[in-house]
């Protein structure tokens, strides 16, 4: 596969589509904020307009990774899991003292995985964190000599590998994927659908469930989190899935299904990543991006949806 094949990479209809779709929805709640504070000062919209801002940040970055050159995009991904596994690294209470040189392994593992995600090695790609990287920490956690707490270390680090670089390199792994005959939106729409779906879910749950949300899901985990919130999110989501299947080679019958999937993978990437939080016993897991804290707070949904959106699209089209 030619990764510097120019012609691949030129803009078609249904990316611009989708990327002038996610800029004109921004906008759109952009001014809409504005113009409702200016009107009603008292409503308070400082939440809206703290996610807002955080929206353009994460969709700068996205839309940045489907229209630049193959190479930085792999690049950029890489980065963002280097941030995000430095971020959880970081607040972690569960990893002792003396484990921190071992860290230095997880992120040696990340160049590699997006290596792999960059000349479509699938089956290197598949195995390298969960099956080599799942005996090497241990090994070097073993030869360390300190067995006090070793399980939880053992468990801890790897969990942290998959959740941060592993999950995050299917987003990659799409620029990577060969083309079907006939289906013009390629890698680029895959990423653009997944992200987007991924994205609108989280707008939706919040949007139904501070609407009509009384009933707590899982109260104790993320208060904020409603029945009403988690249905309407997942209807709607799953019914703008349908729409948006040009981005991919789905008919509407796949495209509901795995939008479907989608949404609720979102919705266990958010809750998994607040139990985490719950016990470190912090909010956000940082104060990089205005209104979600920090970066792993914003790319949450997408550490499930991600490989889940990829393995179903992989298994449907490319096996």
């Amino acid at each position: 596969m030619d990764l510097f094949n120019s012609e691949k990479y030129l803009a078609n209809k249904e990316v611009i589509f989708i990327i002038l779709l996610i800029l004109g929805l921004l906008v759109t709640a952009t001014l809409l904020f504005f113009i409702w504070g200016k009107l009603k000062p008292a409503a308070n919209l400082t939440e809206l307009k703290m996610r807002t801002k955080s929206w353009w940040i994460m969709a700068a970055i996205f839309i940045s990774a489907t229209i630049i050159h193959p190479v930085v995009s792999f690049v950029a991904f890489a980065l963002l899991s280097f941030a995000a596994m430095r971020e959880i690294a970081s607040i972690s209470k569960n990893v002792r003292d003396e484990d921190r040189r071992v860290i230095i392994w997880c992120y040696i593992a990340i160049p590699i995985q997006y290596f792999l995600a960059y000349k479509g090695w699938f089956n290197l790609f598949m195995i390298f964190i969960p099956v080599i990287m799942y005996v090497w920490i241990p090994f070097m956690l073993v030869i360390r000599g300190i067995t006090t707490e070793i399980g939880r270390s053992m468990s801890v680090l790897p969990t942290q590998l998959m959740l941060t670089v592993f999950s995050i390199s299917h987003l990659a792994y799409l620029l990577s994927l060969p083309e079907i005959p006939g289906f013009h939106a390629g890698g680029r729409g895959l990423l653009l659908f997944v992200v987007f779906l991924t994205e609108i879910n989280d707008v939706f749950q919040f949007v139904w469930g501070k609407l009509f949300g009384k009933n707590k899901i899982i109260p104790k985990i993320s208060p904020n989190k409603t029945w009403e919130g988690f249905v309407g999110g997942i209807l709607t989501t799953t019914l703008i899935g349908y729409f948006l299947r040009f981005l991919t080679p789905m008919n509407g019958c796949e495209a509901l299904i795995v939008s479907f999937l989608v949404a609720c993978a979102g919705f266990i990437g958010d809750v998994v990543v607040s139990a985490v939080k719950r016990d470190i016993g912090l909010k956000d897991t940082g104060n990089l991006i205005p209104g979600h804290g920090g970066l792993l707070d914003r790319i949450d949904s997408l550490s499930m949806t991600a490989p889940i959106f990829f393995y179903l699209i992989y298994n449907l089209y490319y096996v």
